[in-house]
Formats: C-alpha cells, structure tokens, sequence
C-alpha cells in the first residue's frame, strides 16, 4: 500500500512529480522513490512513496525498474503466489519476494491481459522504455484510487486529487457539477471529479499514452458483465457455496509480512471476518469504537460494544476499544483536507481515528468488512425499497392519512433523538415513487425541488443532468431481480464513490492499510450469483450472508439488529457544532458566492432545532462542503491540514 504519482511530456516534469510525492508522504512514510527517462521528445518521471507490507527489505522498493520496464504500483495483489509459481514455470527469476515484482512480470509476459487475472486491489503506473509508451490501470472494483489531469499531449497522476491540486498552483476551476453531485449524495460519484480538468480512472480501466500524443483506452472488467453472469450461473442452478468462497478470500487477505489486526464492530460483517481471521491468526488484535454515553443516549444508538466483547472473547481476539469522543472542531477541516473531495459521511473520521490507534500500536494492516452491505442488500434502503412495493397497493386515502400523522411527529426533543420516526418519515419520502426514482431518493439527500430550492437557479439544467445520470446507471443492466439490480447500483456507484472513497482516503491519512475482503473478484461473482429472494429473505437482509456465518458465528451476533457505523450526529450539530452551523449559514462562502441560498439553510436549520425534521446529515454535509471550498478556491493549491 503506498502512493503513486508521475507526469508524462508535462513541463518542467520532474519538480513537478517531486512535489506530487512529498505531498502523498502519508501514504507511504516508510521509503520514497523517483524514477526519470526519455519518452519522445518530452520525459517520463515517476515517483512512489512506500507503506511496506510484503518483502520490507530493498527488492520491494519502487519504483522498480527490471529489464527495460518499470513500475510504480499502490496496492496488493493476494493471487500473487500462484501468479508467481506460473511465472517461475515459465523461466522467470525472481530477485524478491514482493507482489510489486510479480506484477511486473505478468506486465512483461501479458501486457494489459494481465490485468483481469490480478486479484486484489491496485492503482499503478507502467513505463516502457523500449516504446516509451505508459500505461495507467486501477483495479475492477475500485478499491484504490487514481486521480489524472491532461493538457495538450502531457499527463500527471497522483493517488491523490490535493496533490494534483498543488502542482497546478490553485489554477484547478471547481467543477460545479460535481457539488452538485456531493448535495444530491453527500459524496461526489466515481464519474465526477470535484475539478473540472481533473478526472479520476474508471474502475477496471486502464490508459495508455503514446510518445506521439496518442491515448488509448480499454476496460478489461465491467460490474455489469459479471452481474449478467451471475443471473445465468443463478438460473442454472450454479449457487455458489458462498461460506466457501469468504472464507477464502479471507484468508488470501492476511498475506502480510507485518501484523495484521480488524476493525470489529459487533456487527455481522466485521465479526465473520474477525472469527475467520482469528482462524488464520490466533490472537488477532481487534479495534472497535464506543461513543460518550449523552451522545450515544441522545442518538439512540445500540450497544454495539457489548457484541464486539463478546465476539473477541469467544476467538481469542485481543480486543482494543476506542471512545469516540472527539474534538469534532479540529478534526472536520484535518479530514476535508484528507478526503480530497466534499464527502459528508462522518464515518470517515471513526475510520481515521481506529487506523491512528492501531497505526501507534504499531499495526501498519487492518480487515474491513465494507462491501457485504451492497453486494448482498444489508441496507436498510434495500429492504425499505422491496416494502414500498407492497405499500403501493394500500388503498390512497389510507397512505394519505398515515402519511399526515407522521409528518406531525417530532423527530427529536432536547433530550432524545427518535429513530423510529425518522425512519418512518424517511420511507414515505419515497415509498409512492417508481422505482429508480424511489431507490434513488431512499439514500440520497434531497428530492429534486429541494436541491433546486437550495442552490443558484442556474444550475437548474445542472440538477436534471446528475439525476439523469443516476438513472442510467441505475436501468443500465439486463437483470430481470429487483434485489440485485439494487446491489448492482450501489456496487456501481456507492461503493466506489462513498465507502471506498473515505476508507483508502482516511486509513492512508494514518499511513495505514485497510484491506475488504467482501470487496473482491470472486466474493464479486459469487455475490451476483445468489438471487435477490436468498439476500432478502422476510424482512431478513443479508439472509444469505448470516446463513454462512452461522457455520462460525453464535446466532446471537449473526441475527441481531443491525447496527450503524457512523457517528453521533445529532448531538454534535446540537452541541459542538452550533456555532459554526450559524457561521456558515450566515456568512459562509458558499452562500456568499451563491451557490448556496442562505433561505432555504436557515429552513433547514429551524426545522431540525424544532425536532420536525432531522437534517443533521444534510448540515454536517454543509460543513464539509464550506470547508473543502474554501481550500479549493484560495488561490494556491490545497490548503494542508496545519493551516485549514
């Protein structure tokens, strides 16, 4: 896991890849690298900066260069052993043990028909020095990200948007549509980039730029594809045996020459991957959080701690507990600078919190087990959508009148939050909607008239193009199963564009690696395999998941309700962030540009403190929004995280 960067015929190439490395020194504080060749009549430079994992000793550094090729890479690739016995068949020696060096080799022996044999996740960046060609790629599902700008015939790449941001000297224009993506999501998708030249590398793609100015793209893997598979694999009767298949991907996910531990929430996912890690590694260490009792109290969050406890007592697991009780102040500017792009999900500072803490204790690798919530419909919005089929057919007059008693109930008093009402609200928002339209609106921040009403009415031909495109996404596949269509699209579009995104962006911020073993090729194709009726079963999500889990897991742990990796929201809009909701609403510079209309903040505002309406989330995305911006416009690149 590492940071990578490089410019290809860009002006004055190699001061500029020297300061796209420094400022991704976080993501690899272990080893820095550069690289510098002719490629036609410009030069190539590459630079890398090192978070060893596998092979620590020189032969894994990078970027490495062997025999007229070279490689600068950002990931780990958990086939590599039987990609290197394949290699070694075929006469390949070996100066190393690192997956770096395997990758170059079945570059050399395949080229780009590598690619869809790699298993993991990767970013990278290849060089030939014969052809003087290079070739960008990053992995199937998006895991790792690569940022990309071209001018003219040159290019420059970075793991990281703030890094390309700072070699172009604040000279990036914000891309409005993007922002208006984030308010519509509270994240801007994977098909966005928040400045308008910059753009990120579509999962499972790759880019090859020619001497001669020329640039060649391909994709050598297509979520669409394997969900159309799957259907067939499903109608032949082909189900995968899908215990089988996680615990193996599992256990390829500890591959590590350092020490490996888990994120452990208690919940479902993180416990079948911690029961299964233990299995490979007795006395696996182990990080959850807990939150202060008042903010816990006032959200009405479940005692997530008490099932971790449980979880790390049976297997063996030593268990690190961490109260989230941060200065929330100081840490919303220091992650806007990490995550790149205006993301509103406060997941992201428990994600960077957990990885500080096993970062100190020394623990450089971590299991995540995002992914098993889209892929097999754990979301509360994939059951909401399979109930709002049935709501339909309730007679009008009586969903009229339903409709009317729940918008009179409070969502919150000055004590306690209610949850039940603010799901209940949240499902009639959409519950009468086709469905696209009522899939669309179960997860994201506003209806169409909402979002027109809160930002500058010229960008009115804005909001319908970024509905549009959640529309094609969403229709854009051949399944005849409700379920899995609603899988594909979050595999599409949330996965990559939120969970992915802030994972890698706030685990790397702590110079550590998260690793998602549900994330991966063959848990992928099993996943689609399984039809919608096995992953939601009742009003059972995940019922396919906990029947393999409850191989390992107690009943207890597999079937309880779910609980929610976020963050007291509520209490901290109402406490410690009041003051600069007011700021911001009042005089920020989103409102001051007017991009944002101070009236329809000030709505909002009201409406939450009167405990109608819960717009905590739509507020915290006002934040990040405001202080992302201002970085951004400046003047002089990113500001970093000591100044913000």
């Amino acid at each position: 896991m590492c940071g990578i960067a490089g410019t290809y015929r860009w002006p004055d190439g190699k001061a500029v890849t020297d300061r796209l490395t420094d400022v991704l020194a976080h993501r690899g504080p272990d080893g820095a690298g550069r690289y510098s060749h002719p490629a036609g009549d410009g030069e190539v430079h590459l630079g890398h900066r090192r978070l060893a994992i596998i092979d620590l000793s020189d032969t894994g550094a990078q970027p490495m260069a062997k025999d007229g090729l070279v490689l600068t890479y950002n990931g780990e690739l958990y086939n590599a052993p039987e990609l290197r016995a394949e290699l070694e068949g075929a006469g390949v020696r070996f100066r190393g043990t690192s997956d770096t060096e395997v990758l170059l080799e079945a570059w050399r022996r395949w080229g780009t028909d590598c690619l869809p044999r790699l298993r993991g996740m990767f970013a990278l960046g290849v060089f030939d020095e014969r052809t003087g060609e290079l070739v960008l790629a990053r992995d199937q599902l998006g895991i790792k990200p690569l940022f990309l700008l071209r001018r003219g015939e040159g290019l420059v790449f970075a793991s990281e948007l703030k890094a390309l941001a700072a070699v172009t000297g604040g000279s990036l224009d914000v891309d409005h549509a993007a922002l208006v993506a984030s308010l519509l999501y509270y994240w801007v998708p994977d098909s966005r980039c928040a400045f308008r030249e910059a753009e990120k590398l579509p999962p499972g793609s790759w880019l090859r730029c020619r001497p001669d100015g020329r640039v060649e793209r391909g994709r050598f893997w297509n979520l669409r594809d394997v969900a159309a598979e799957g259907r067939q694999r499903a109608l032949d009767g082909d189900l995968p045996d899908l215990a089988a298949v996680i615990e193996e991907s599992t256990r390829r996910h500890l591959l590590s020459d350092v020490p490996v531990a888990t994120f452990l929430s208690g919940g479902l996912d993180s416990s079948y991957l911690t029961a299964l890690a233990a299995r490979g590694r007795p006395g696996i260490s182990a990080y959850t959080i807990g939150f202060r009792a008042e903010d816990a109290r006032f959200e009405a969050m479940p005692d997530d701690l008490r099932y971790a406890r449980q979880v790390a007592e049976r297997f063996g697991v030593d268990l690190h507990e961490i109260e989230i009780a941060p200065d929330v102040l100081d840490l919303l500017p220091r992650m806007t600078y990490h995550l790149d792009e205006p993301i509103g999900d406060p997941a992201a500072i428990n994600t960077f919190l957990i990885c500080s803490a096993a970062r100190e204790a020394g623990v450089k690798v971590m299991l995540s087990g995002m992914g098993a919530d889209e892929l097999f419909a754990g979301y509360r919005k994939h059951l909401a959508n399979l109930i709002a089929l049935r709501y339909q057919r309730v007679p009008g007059p009586l969903r009229r009148g339903a409709a009317a008693v729940v918008d009179r109930l409070p969502v919150a008093t000055s004590r306690r939050g209610y949850r039940s009402v603010r799901f209940a609200k949240r499902f009639l928002s959409f519950a009468d909607l086709p469905e696209e339209t009522a899939f669309r609106r179960s997860y994201t921040m506003y209806d169409r008239g909402d979002l027109l009403g809160l930002i500058d009415p010229d960008l009115a031909g804005t909001v319908d193009d970024v509905l549009t495109e959640h529309a094609d996404v969403y229709e854009d596949n051949d399944l005849d199963d409700f379920v899995n269509r609603m899988c594909l699209a979050d595999a599409r579009m949330f996965l990559p564009g939120l969970n992915l995104a802030y994972t890698d962006r706030s685990s790397m911020a702590a110079s550590t690696e998260v690793r998602v073993p549900y994330v991966d090729v063959e848990v992928v194709r099993a996943a689609f395999a399984v039809p919608g009726a096995r992953k939601i079963a009742g009003r059972q999500g995940k019922a396919v998941l906990k029947e393999a889990a409850t191989s390992i897991l107690p009943r207890e742990i597999v079937y309880r309700p779910k609980g929610l990796f976020s963050a007291p929201l509520r209490a901290w809009m109402s406490r410690d962030l009041s003051p600069l909701v007011r700021e911001v609403v009042e005089d920020g510079l989103l409102v001051r540009s007017g991009f944002l209309r101070r009236d329809a903040l000030r709505r909002m505002v009201a409406e939450d403190a009167a405990g109608q309406r819960d717009f905590s989330k739509h507020l915290w995305h006002v934040l990040t929004l405001e202080y992302w911006y201002r970085g951004a416009t400046s003047g002089s690149g990113r500001h970093s995280p000591a100044t913000a």
